[in-house]
């Protein structure tokens, strides 16, 4: 599942921006990639994988897991 995240530096963080890029296709958005899945997670991780999906690390290194922020993810601008 996992074994080509593309320019992100963790698993977790894929996992993470993925499952928020599949939320935004459950609302609404645009797909980014054309494919033949109409699974949105599938969709999501593909756009991760390939870099379409821009994403941001909100604030600074949480001291422990209750100050985690969560991060911001959103296509990539053209």
């Amino acid at each position: 599942m996992t074994d080509n995240i593309g320019q992100i530096d963790s698993k977790f963080r894929y996992i993470i921006v993925a499952a928020k890029r599949t939320r935004q296709l459950q609302g609404g958005s645009t797909p980014l990639v054309k494919g033949s899945s109409k699974k949105f997670t599938r969709i999501a991780r593909e756009e991760v994988a390939a870099g379409m999906v821009n994403f941001e690390i909100v604030g600074g290194e949480p001291q422990d897991e209750d100050e985690a922020l969560p991060i911001e993810a959103g296509p990539a601008p053209h």
